[in-house]
């Protein structure tokens, strides 16, 4: 039955990004209301998958990449659903429906089977958990600075009908972006901490310095100095924004890292 969930999720989160891109290019401000209905849909059948799965392999399902990625889209439409909810930003739905459909569509073309646990990975969603979260507020920050920098450049051209006219204040572009990197960079550190406890009693070594553990500690870094840039040197707007741009896009590098070898590490 998964499967079968997993399959009518990306019908409506298909149909839910081409509703949010028509949503940006036109004028249909009615558009909005079923734009988020179809959404809300999609995230339903989405949970059913995630849950329908759990319960046939015995496990959280955050054991392979595809699962993964699945649960990534997940939570990022979540993520768009409560703030659709609380502040009523129509426009967000354009920028993160078409990258939760990405995500599931690549996920869809990973191996899809339920692997059996040894007993000794049984917890290794913890980390994965952490991790992902993170990787989700990174990604929230990187829609936040990319719609800032695109309203901010619109300004300076005086191009102020359109597309302006429908995204957040910059303010509010810039607080949401500082406030998903708070909250991400607290996770992330928690992923990789739980991760290197678990390859300790694992593997008998906290770090192997593979290519993706290269990559988490490298994007680590990069946030660490992003966050005390935002804390104390005071960067803000269109600094911070750039910089959370560029920041996920070494994230997708990592990802992609880990994608073309074929399994995460703990599979």
């Amino acid at each position: 039955m998964n499967v079968l969930f997993f399959e009518v999720t990306l019908l409506f989160y298909f149909l839910g990004t081409t509703l949010f891109l028509v949503q940006l290019a036109g004028r249909w401000e009615g558009i909005s209301k079923p734009s988020f209905l179809v959404a809300g849909i999609g995230f339903f059948f989405h949970t059913l998958a995630l849950v329908s799965r759990m319960v046939e392999g015995g496990h959280i399902p955050l054991t392979s990449m595809h699962e993964a990625l699945s649960f990534f889209s997940w939570a990022l439409v979540l993520f768009f659903l409560v703030v659709e909810l609380r502040y009523r930003v129509h426009i967000l739905g354009s920028f993160i429906l078409p990258m939760a459909f990405i995500s599931l569509i690549s996920a869809a073309a990973l191996p899809k089977e339920i692997r059996a646990l040894e007993p000794i990975f049984r917890n290794v969603w913890m980390h994965v958990t952490l991790s992902l979260l993170g990787t989700v507020a990174f990604a929230v920050a990187f829609i936040a600075g990319l719609m800032y920098l695109i309203q901010e450049h619109m300004l300076k051209s005086k191009h102020l009908d359109g597309l302006y006219r429908k995204l957040p204040a910059l303010d509010f572009l810039d607080e949401l972006n500082g406030k998903a990197i708070s909250f991400g960079f607290p996770l992330l550190t928690l992923g990789i901490i739980t991760g290197a406890l678990f390859a300790e009693f694992a593997r008998g070594s906290f770090l192997n310095w593979n290519a993706e553990q290269i990559g988490a500690l490298g994007t680590w870094l990069f946030y660490l100095i992003v966050l005390l840039g935002r804390v104390t040197v005071g960067w803000r707007a269109k600094k911070a924004a750039y910089l959370t741009v560029v920041g996920f896009a070494g994230v997708v590098f990592t990802l992609v890292g880990v994608m073309l070898k074929g399994q995460h590490p703990f599979a």
